[in-house]
């Protein structure tokens, strides 16, 4: 049921741009934070408003990032785990001619 709420948005573009989302929303926590905290309302000096809607920017932040694991949770849940491919160990002969072929 949760994945079907998920699968109505384009996942493919927020992943793709995923610095770019984070970066904005903790920009927009921070502006968000220091129009609540404006002169008007509070009487904190500018650096602790600053301190402050920095803290609210992180917990933001924080809170969606947990929120993507969630949903990658669920997502992993639902589909089952991957095969995993199996390797056979490599020979003492393939390790050498690796050694030899090494550039470094």
């Amino acid at each position: 049921m949760v994945g079907n709420v998920f699968h109505k948005f384009n996942y493919k573009e927020i992943i793709i741009n995923w610095c770019l989302v984070v970066g904005g929303l903790w920009a927009s926590g921070i502006g968000a934070s220091l129009v609540a905290n404006s002169r008007i309302r509070s009487p904190m000096k500018p650096s602790l408003r600053l301190i402050h809607a920095r803290l609210h920017a992180q917990a933001l932040t924080l809170a969606v990032l947990s929120g993507a694991a969630v949903y990658r949770y669920c997502e992993i849940r639902e589909c089952g785990p991957k095969q995993q491919a199996h390797y056979s160990s490599p020979t003492v002969v393939q390790l050498v001619e690796w050694e030899l072929q090494s550039p470094f």
